[in-house]
């Protein structure tokens, strides 16, 4: 059996683990944390239990195709409800709440913008044959200059909007100024502004309104739950409180990893979970990589940060499940967060309120909350410490005043605040980069890291920082294509392929 060491827990990780440990390969996950999933992992405070990062799934297909791969069903790990309306998206003056059902939408939008239908359509009709043609990218190693010549490319190319930013190319839909926002706000789910990001993740948006926008019961952290337990099925081991301190090479080959505690453990391969930039920074030995030095990744572009708060209310509010609460001045908020890297006194909030839905995460009449203000990464230097208290009042105010979650702070039993010092600290996010590497055009396809490291033989990368990008659907492209990789390497060694 052919041995590999995964270095992080993560669903990148964990995917990957499945799939290899299905296949025959002898899996072993190290973990840093007392808990799996990284950024996908469940926060137990007191009676309370949260998310820690994403709170929905997008395109559950590729999901379900990556536990077929591994020879199990999704659906008989994780129990997932559609929301419907997907979100509400509140403005100053007004809300919209968009839904899967385009006809309940073209209604929305013919009562609240009407010269907008039509480019509703129009942007239904082309953005799913802007997806057809950028899924074959997605789902192919992308690490040779000569990839831009295969027909996938070239076929996707006139799709890429490349002249375009993502704010500029739905200008081309849409008139009024908040249903364009309404349409490029997914852009920080990448941590970038609608008005650098890349035209060619309109696709975002497309794929929660193509979609929809789905709830597993118990939180998103049951999926990675899941994929650690189908790796034990098939033989291989989780291991969590076991930190990689370094990964050990010999004459340019990957042959294991030192733990934090001193023990050695030799691989045939090793796959990298880690945040990339943290990984090439700290766990590679200094000189191996040239192309990842810690000069050259502080040149890089990155994601802003999160600014989290954790709350156990002890009681219900009957709101949306998913509530987004724009800015009033949108793009002033997105270029203090990723131009001038300032503190806002007007932040956009993501309000996070299962109770509505699922029952499992609080206690009977209680719920648990989770508010979100995208803000600078720690590239800003910002004294996290300092201002944290501060910045809770702020947000808290504007919950108040903007929303119908009133007197919220009377009603608060538990709370964890969540800075981009602890991003950066508590779980190894280089610069607090909640969202990963940038994906401007400098950093996308060849010239994101590659699923194979090229420098250092027998090692792989999965995860948000290398090709396809971060994002959980493509986070688990990229774990798919770096275990084909692995998979085509060593086939007829005994591979049950």
């Amino acid at each position: 059996m052919k041995k590999v060491i995964i270095v992080g827990a993560g669903p990148g990780g964990l995917s990957a683990g499945m799939i290899l440990a299905s296949q025959g390969m002898k899996v072993k996950v190290f973990e840093k944390q007392p808990f799996v999933g990284g950024r996908t992992s469940e926060m137990e405070v007191g009676e309370y239990r949260f998310d820690r990062g994403p709170t929905f799934l997008n395109m559950p297909h590729i999901l379900e195709e990556a536990f077929e791969a591994a020879g199990r069903n999704l659906h008989d790990y994780v129990t997932l409800k559609e929301i419907d309306p997907m979100y509400e998206l509140r403005f100053d003056a007004l809300s919209f709440s968009p839904s899967r059902d385009q006809q309940k939408t073209r209604e929305q939008i013919r009562e609240k913008f009407p010269e907008d239908v039509a480019g509703y359509d129009r942007f239904m009709k082309q953005e799913a044959k802007k997806l057809d043609a950028l899924l074959p990218i997605l789902r192919n190693k992308h690490d040779s200059p000569t990839d831009y010549f295969r027909w996938r490319f070239l076929k996707a190319l006139p799709k890429l909007s490349v002249h375009d930013s993502l704010y500029g190319r739905l200008s081309s839909y849409f008139k009024d100024e908040r249903l364009r926002l309404s349409f490029t706000f997914q852009s920080k789910y990448l941590g970038m502004s609608p008005w650098e990001c890349p035209g060619a993740f309109t696709i975002l948006s497309y794929m929660e309104h193509a979609y929809g926008v789905h709830h597993p019961i118990g939180g998103v952290n049951q999926v990675t739950k899941a994929m650690a337990t189908v790796i034990e099925e098939h033989g291989g081991e989780v291991i969590t409180n076991a930190g990689v301190k370094k990964i050990t090479t010999e004459n340019g080959k990957a042959v294991g990893v030192l733990l934090e505690n001193g023990e050695k453990e030799s691989a045939d391969e090793v796959i990298v979970n880690a945040d990339f930039p943290y990984a090439a920074s700290e766990l590679l030995e200094p000189g191996l990589s040239k192309k990842h030095t810690p000069e050259k990744l502080a040149k890089k572009k990155y994601s802003c940060s999160a600014f989290m708060m954790y709350l156990g209310i002890n009681r219900q509010y009957d709101l949306p499940h998913h509530t987004i609460v724009f800015s009033s001045d949108y793009k002033k908020n997105v270029e203090e967060i990723t131009g001038t890297k300032t503190l806002s006194e007007d932040p956009s909030i993501y309000i996070h309120n299962p109770a509505v839905t699922d029952p499992t995460l609080a206690p009977p009449g209680k719920s648990s909350v989770y508010l979100l203000a995208p803000v600078p990464n720690n590239f800003s230097e910002i004294e996290w410490e300092e201002k944290k208290q501060d910045f809770r009042s702020l947000i808290l105010k504007q919950l108040e005043k903007r929303t119908g979650f009133s007197n919220i702070e009377n009603h608060i039993e538990e709370e964890v605040i969540f800075t981009p010092y602890n991003w950066e600290q508590d779980l190894n996010i280089y610069k607090g980069a909640t969202f990963s590497m940038a994906h401007n055009l400098p950093q996308m396809m060849y010239f994101r890291p590659h699923n194979k490291m090229k420098e250092v033989d027998r090692l792989w990368l999965v995860g948000g920082g290398t090709h396809p990008g971060s994002g959980l659907p493509t986070i688990i492209e990229s774990a798919r294509i770096t275990s084909a990789m692995l998979i085509q390497k060593h086939a007829g060694e005994g591979l049950k392929v």
